[in-house]
């Protein structure tokens, strides 16, 4: 830069700052007049300023040039007159953007921020005793109004800047456009909670990451997620599922308010569950973006691991993945990434058989269905534990609980038919309670499962309906001594004996007076007076949302509700048989 340039530039900054001094805030008729006289070579030397800034690409050198520079863009900020032109306006914040620095380098640059965003978040916030309200009363406006009036037209500039495509100009002394993208998000931060200021924010959040100066900063994406969390920021449903794919914290806590809500119990039933998750926007935003979609799963196999034997969180689990899956379903064709990428590390010969809903597999092929999902996961645990492992295991039971509307299907199929191979669908219940064999002892648990069904088969089928003999108590007692054994021998899988009792009781012809005395024994005596609630409650939700017959849905439901009715005086811890 030529000095008889520095020195005229020197010569049109001195006299700017002379008149922006002069006018102040404009509170007298002359100041107005003379302001107005001198707008449009005003907007000329900030057209020029701008481009200054610009191709300096530093705001360090651009102050250490033009000391003043911060007194005279400070001061046209508070002039009603210079601000109420909208081309002016637009020039001045844009000044104050390119002086905005995306990672700055020393205390100048520090100061110059703050200072950035001190200015932005006093204009939102202006009160009553401004100087300037004499003359803004007069227009009809109060300092609130102006200065709301001003952001809002400021948002809506740069929301416009915000679509401009990348444009890197290759001089090294000059920024790629996209560099003002961070450098807007930062000065946004004093600003998240202003109502106005959402539209910016969404539109920041959405704007495709073009280049590496595109991204956002973390503390403008911390400040949104915090400003979101806790109520006082609302944004689109793309612009929250834009920050989870920005904000990898934001997401986790997401997902952690999810969990937490169904731990602790906060939802009345498994229809209100089903409706939290769905309005998360969890589900829609892991179908758009598949590496959310990886690091939800991964919550879950975390959670899953350490809270194996819980079945609110294994019913969480599965509705988020029936929930995920039906929002992949809607997405066209040519958006839908395989499923392959979403679940690398489940068995691929697994996934569509195991997602696919057992309503879209009907009649005989359903137990055909299961059985070859029993006999696959059998091979798969088999070949993996001779060779010592665990990892395909799990994986193998996080997806078969991730889709376990295929071990209800099992269930049902097993208190509803005569079928002679029943071994299959045993090893898949077995299998969904007791994963592995260390810890497990799964072939112990094979063994009694089976010993509990006949029980339950000789009860329910055994007893003739129409005659309403006394129950027989042999078969309940060693039934129970399966779930409340003596010391001698491992427990049983107490919740899915329940699970048996249950879906016997609602599907099988057995008498509803029988049905529920049954129900009544195994629970009072079991103290699984909870549990046996919880089965009635999912499989009143899994037969409103199925398409049953409609007779066959009334008969279960009138069951349904009145073993809700047998259980509801127990209380829910009563004392195990001994």
């Amino acid at each position: 830069m030529s000095q008889s340039v520095v020195q005229l530039q020197q010569t049109e900054i001195q006299f700017w700052l002379d008149k922006v001094e002069h006018w102040g805030e404009a509170d007298s008729a002359d100041v107005c007049k003379d302001a107005c006289f001198h707008l449009s070579t005003l907007r000329d030397f900030l057209q020029r300023l701008l481009t200054h800034i610009t191709n300096v690409g530093s705001t360090t050198e651009t102050m250490k040039n033009m000391p003043s520079l911060g007194q005279i863009v400070g001061r046209l900020c508070w002039n009603p007159v210079v601000t109420a032109d909208d081309e002016t306006r637009a020039l001045i914040f844009q000044c104050l953007w390119g002086l905005h620095t995306e990672q700055p380098a020393n205390a100048l640059e520090k100061k110059s921020n703050q200072w950035i965003q001190k200015v932005l978040c006093q204009l939102a916030t202006e009160d009553e005793a401004n100087p300037s309200s004499l003359l803004l009363k007069e227009l009809g406006l109060s300092p609130t109004q102006y200065h709301l009036q001003v952001l809002r037209k400021m948002v809506a500039q740069l929301q416009e800047n915000t679509g401009e495509t990348c444009c890197f100009l290759g001089d090294v002394n000059r920024r790629c456009s996209c560099s003002r993208i961070a450098a807007i998000s930062e000065a946004c931060i004093p600003l998240v909670t202003c109502t106005e200021v959402s539209p910016l924010i969404g539109a920041l959040l959405q704007r495709p990451l073009t280049c590496a100066q595109s991204a956002l900063t973390n503390s403008f994406l911390g400040a949104i997620s915090s400003a979101y969390s806790s109520g006082r920021l609302s944004l689109e449903d793309q612009a929250v599922v834009a920050l989870w794919y920005r904000s990898l914290p934001s997401l986790e806590e997401a997902v952690l308010c999810l969990l937490e809500s169904t731990v602790l119990g906060n939802t009345e039933s498994l229809q209100q569950l089903q409706q939290q998750i769905a309005q998360s926007l969890l589900p829609k935003a892991c179908a758009q973006h598949c590496s959310i979609f990886l690091v939800v799963n991964d919550i879950f196999r975390f959670i899953l691991k350490k809270r194996e034997a819980n079945p609110c969180i294994r019913t969480l689990i599965q509705m988020f993945t029936s929930c995920f899956y039906k929002e992949l379903t809607l997405l066209h064709p040519q958006a839908r990434l395989p499923l392959k990428a979403f679940f690398p590390q489940s068995p691929q010969n697994l996934l569509l058989p195991l997602l696919t809903p057992p309503s879209e597999v009907p009649g005989e092929a359903r137990r055909r269905h299961l059985s070859w999902l029993s006999g696959s996961l059998q091979r798969l645990t088999e070949e993996e534990e001779e060779a010592g492992g665990s990892r395909s295991v799990f994986e193998a039971w996080f997806l078969l609980v991730q889709c376990s509307h295929w071990v209800q299907a099992a269930l049902q199929l097993l208190v509803t038919t005569e079928i002679l191979d029943f071994h299959p669908l045993l090893w898949l219940l077995t299998f969904y309670h007791h994963p592995t064999n260390r810890g497990h002892c799964r072939d112990v648990q094979l063994v009694h499962l089976k010993e509990a069904w006949d029980h339950l088969h000789h009860i329910f089928f055994s007893v003739p309906p129409p005659a309403h003999p006394p129950l027989p108590v042999e078969r309940l007692h060693s039934l129970l001594a399966l779930i409340s054994p003596s010391t001698q021998q491992p427990s049983a899988a107490p919740l899915l004996i329940v699970d048996l009792v249950v879906n016997f009781a609602v599907f099988s012809q057995q008498s509803l007076r029988v049905s529920a005395e049954i129900v009544h024994t195994v629970a009072a005596r079991s103290g699984l007076v909870s549990e046996a609630v919880r089965v009635l409650d999912s499989l009143e939700h899994r037969l409103s949302a199925a398409s049953s017959p409609l007779s066959d849905a009334n008969r279960a439901g009138i069951r349904i509700k009145e073993l809700h009715n047998t259980l509801q005086d127990l209380p829910a811890d009563s004392r195990p048989l001994h």
